[in-house]
């Protein structure tokens, strides 16, 4: 039986992983630019964020230095930027294939790890990226059938590319920020993205009528404030190893609610490439290792029983 915050963790990373994995249809449905989209998203998820923060106790003068706020201003940076391209992603790979190419981050982290940390790169990382590799031209191989996907499938891989680059740089910077509340990180973040794309929304013309409203509060407060409080409280109850198991609930439920808000089902090269993408990212995240088959040994029986 799992301890108490083992099971409560698992509960909390689930619950963050599914809750992640329903943002396409939110971004899709609402009709609004994706600028608008984030520039909503950004300030519905700072006015939740400061209560949380307020309420943790972390607005308190002096928590953060200034070197810190700066490193967390160049992660939000990133991580707007992330959001713009993986929202554009979505119109034009349509919202699984984007979110397959998204979750190609662990292999950016390794070109980080690489360059920035002196972390080596193995021949078992070397295989899974190998794997990864084979699957997305499985992808790019085969146009999206998503209803709502236009005719720029390729721009829709690389925008989700980008995107997965970015969300490695701001977890490369939040990698130096280890000791600071991750809520006020967050809280930095989503403010940085108001400033960024204060010029770039669309004020004049702000969302119309309850639905789009509703559209984007849910995207702040419930994708962006609510799902880091849940994804950072897990991630203190649990295991680095199921933390990473558990966040491949995301692409499996972005996939699940295509299909059925859409009605996109994968082709089968897609399908394909799809599970060789995402099993090369939990192989790589999970530190599995690609054994060949043991060899078969074909043995004949001698008369009086022994073996050649």
């Amino acid at each position: 039986m799992l301890p108490n915050s083992t099971f409560r963790g698992s509960a909390e990373m689930t619950t963050a992983m599914l809750i992640s994995g329903t943002i396409g249809w939110f971004v899709v449905v609402s009709g609004l630019p994706v600028a608008d989209v984030v520039f909503w998203r950004c300030v519905f998820g700072a006015a939740t964020l400061l209560v949380i923060c307020a309420a943790m106790g972390v607005l308190r003068p002096g928590i953060a230095s200034a070197r810190v706020l700066l490193i967390a201003a160049i992660g939000g940076v990133a991580i707007v930027a992330n959001w713009l391209l993986l929202f554009a992603s979505y119109s034009r790979a349509s919202i699984s294939i984007a979110t397959v190419f998204y979750n190609t981050q662990p292999f950016m982290l390794l070109a980080f790890g690489a360059l920035f940390f002196g972390e080596r790169i193995t021949l078992r990382k070397l295989a899974w990226l190998g794997l990864a590799f084979a699957g997305m031209l499985l992808i790019v191989l085969v146009k999206p059938n998503a209803s709502y996907a236009g005719s720029e499938y390729l721009a829709g891989i690389f925008l989700a590319l980008g995107a997965a680059f970015l969300y490695a740089v701001a977890a490369v910077a939040a990698k130096k920020l280890a000791g600071t509340p991750p809520h006020l990180i967050a809280l930095v973040q989503v403010t940085i993205g108001i400033a960024m794309l204060l010029p770039l929304a669309n004020l004049s013309s702000p969302p119309s009528g309850g639905f789009q409203w509703s559209m984007v509060a849910v995207v702040g407060v419930v994708h962006t404030g609510l799902m880091y409080v849940l994804l950072y409280g897990a991630i203190q109850k649990l295991p680095t190893s199921l933390t990473a198991a558990l966040s491949y609930i995301y692409p499996v439920a972005a996939v699940a609610v295509d299909f059925i808000a859409f009605g996109h089902r994968l082709q089968a090269l897609q399908l394909l490439g799809s599970l060789a993408v995402l099993l090369a990212a939990a192989g790589m995240t999970l530190g599995w290792t690609i054994r060949p088959p043991a060899r078969i040994a074909v043995s004949f029986a001698r008369p009086g029983g022994s073996r050649e």
